[in-house]
């Protein structure tokens, strides 16, 4: 039987009065756990996972005038198990958020869906990076599923799907692509292509940098580049 992980994690970060950002919750579970440091919040993994019937929460508010910074200390690797493992992030932003963590390995069986919905403030300004390797060394991937919805004020920003599935088409999108990435920044930028690289500026304002590569570094250095031809 699988382990079935309920968790629901949380962070809020506030201006203090002397302009100064302070955490006001930090609130861990189950296998996600947060840590305090001078350069931010990481996630630690409490358990391996997340496995197959985890139902795994990260709540995440940003107040005006504040800023966060998330990042993890080590890959997380989606695993098989009893059924679909699901992993929601809400995240209520009026200052600034970073989130950048280390990649998401798709493990050989796993069926992971991964839920992003976030909400931006009139003047909110965002980095969100995310990386997902397509199973690990001469292994086929599992099926992982991609969502994210931004939102700001209530106006649709983005919605971006990738369904990254071994049995189906996706894999003649992705080639032979073993990572593939993206990063969004409210800051918007012109338009480029490079082989394994789309910049594409968004309607609404806003930028999303599409990646992929045979390999880990490969796509590091091509988002990487997206950074720097963003404003």
């Amino acid at each position: 039987m699988g382990r079935g992980y309920v968790a629901h994690a949380a962070v809020t970060a506030e201006a203090g009065p002397d302009g100064r950002t302070r955490l006001t919750r930090l609130r861990s579970d189950g296998p996600i756990a947060l840590r305090e440091t001078p350069d931010g919040v990481y996630l630690v993994g409490a358990a391996a996972g997340p496995l197959g019937g985890d139902r795994l929460r990260l709540d995440i508010e940003v107040g005006a005038g504040a800023s966060l910074t998330i990042r993890s200390v080590a890959t997380a690797l989606a695993m098989p198990g009893d059924g679909e493992s699901v992993y929601t992030i809400d995240a209520r932003v009026d200052g600034h958020l970073d989130f950048a963590p280390e990649p998401t390995v798709a493990v050989r069986g796993c069926r992971h869906r991964a839920v992003t919905r976030i909400d931006l403030g009139p003047s909110a300004t965002l980095r969100w990076l995310e990386e997902l390797v397509l199973g690990r060394h001469n292994e086929p991937p599992g099926l992982h599923t991609s969502r994210i919805d931004i939102t700001r004020s209530g106006h649709p920003l983005l919605r971006h799907e990738l369904r990254a599935d071994p049995t189906s088409r996706s894999r003649a999108i992705l080639a032979d692509a073993k990572a593939i990435g993206s990063l969004i920044r409210t800051e918007t930028s012109t338009p480029h292509t490079q082989p394994g690289l789309a910049i594409l500026p968004l309607s609404s304002g806003g930028t999303l940098a599409n990646a992929h590569a045979p390999n880990t570094p490969t796509l590091r250095h091509l988002l990487q580049t997206a950074e720097t031809l963003i404003p």
